[in-house]
């Protein structure tokens, strides 16, 4: 057997994926290595605060009979496209109630997330258009302008300014401008506002990723593009997930109709994607139903991550004041991330832990999900176990 040398490592190997090998030691050099831990369905003693469950939802009653009668309903899934056979009542149910409780004119549910940010970036950003991107956006952004046709310019973090001297400079042809509402690292807000009145200057459109905002900021937690007054602008797209504060699983676009039809028409992450299972669909419906009924869940969670910093930092702990559900605590290093976070594990709190390549500044965190039916007695013991354990 020969050997050869992968052109990207200069790995010597005798195999097709021999290079992985020294792939492997660059990550565990670095103290990158990422590993899966299954958890239990019912992890008792373990506070979670790692989990994006922000209203408490996931097992809510229910939530949970809203997946159950969705599967008895509709079986185990959509069985194709949305398309094709992929599309059921309940999906154009959520679909209907989704933009109206958010305040846009239509909306779309997809498989993810992820595919909901793909879709919504790439299909808004043809050849010659511009696409401008906020530095601190979540990976689906990224590489939703990774496969647009449009040239992308990364601007600096939250900063409309930047924003406006890259439409400026912009030859014509359309733009849009990618952002995340709630950043999910540290949990800081963009300036929505102010954005969107930069991207009118130029006749831009705003694409927000409101994935950490739904249910927790806004009027009842309708989101963050609620909350800043663009909610239902014909410039302004949101995107969202159902696997945060609605304890599901999914992610929609949310729009103009005329952008929800074009979606339906041009999204490859739509057309060719097995559509939403009905149980998650179902869920999702019955947690979106629950906090509308309920909306001081929202303000709740905004409470206890306001008192999870408060707490934090009177410890002498480095927090990034919280905007919405997400507290970041500032570590020494990834190595250090891992063990404090292990150290918490082993003390029944399970927390967040971000660390490079998923950070874009470099710095590695503890990341804390503040949920809205945390008692304060869990606050403080929470507190106490992320204290003791950073000074191990």
């Amino acid at each position: 057997m020969s050997t050869n040398r992968h052109p990207l490592t200069g790995v010597a190997s005798g195999t097709a994926f021999g290079w992985l090998d020294e792939q492997a030691r660059l990550r565990a050099d670095a103290g990158l290595v990422r590993t899966l831990r299954p958890r239990s369905a019912d992890p008792e003693g373990l506070l979670d605060l790692a989990g994006n469950d922000y209203l408490g939802l996931t097992r809510h009653p229910e939530v949970v009979e809203g997946a159950a009668a969705a599967a008895r309903r509709w079986g185990g899934g959509a069985t194709g496209s949305r398309l094709v056979t992929g599309s059921t009542e309940l999906h154009a149910e959520l679909e209907r109630e989704l933009a109206a409780f958010c305040g846009f004119e239509a909306a779309l549910v997809f498989s993810s997330g992820y595919a909901a940010n793909l879709a919504a970036v790439t299909a808004l950003a043809p050849h010659g258009s511009l696409i401008v991107s906020d530095a601190g956006n979540h990976a689906s952004l990224i590489d939703g302008c990774r496969l647009a046709r449009g040239t992308t310019q990364v601007v600096p973090h939250a900063d409309p300014d930047a924003v406006r001297k890259t439409l400026d400079a912009h030859g014509g042809g359309p733009a849009v401008l990618v952002s995340d509402s709630v950043f999910s690292v540290d949990g800081d807000m963009a300036p929505l506002a102010e954005q969107a009145a930069v991207c009118r200057e130029f006749g831009a459109g705003l694409i927000v990723d409101d994935a950490h905002g739904l249910g927790v900021l806004g009027d009842g937690g309708r989101g963050a593009p609620h909350a800043a007054g663009l909610a239902g602008a014909d410039d302004v797209v949101a995107t969202l997930t159902l696997s945060k504060s609605l304890g599901s699983q999914g992610g929609a676009v949310l729009g103009p109709a005329a952008v929800i039809e074009h979606l339906v028409n041009a999204a490859r992450t739509f057309i060719f994607d097995t559509g939403l299972a009905p149980a998650a669909a179902g869920a999702a419906l019955a947690a979106l139903r629950l906090l509308r009924r309920e909306p001081e869940r929202a303000a709740r969670a905004r409470e206890v991550a306001a008192e999870l910093h408060r707490r934090l930092t009177a410890e002498g702990l480095s927090a990034v004041r919280p905007d919405a559900a997400v507290v970041s605590v500032r570590a020494p290093s990834p190595e250090r991330a891992v063990r404090w976070a292990a150290d918490c594990r082993t003390e029944g709190l399970a927390v967040g832990c971000f660390r490079p390549p998923s950070v874009p500044d470099g710095v590695s965190r503890l990341r804390l999900t503040a949920r809205a039916d945390l008692t304060d007695a869990q606050i403080a013991d929470a507190v106490r176990v992320i204290s003791r354990s950073a000074h191990r």
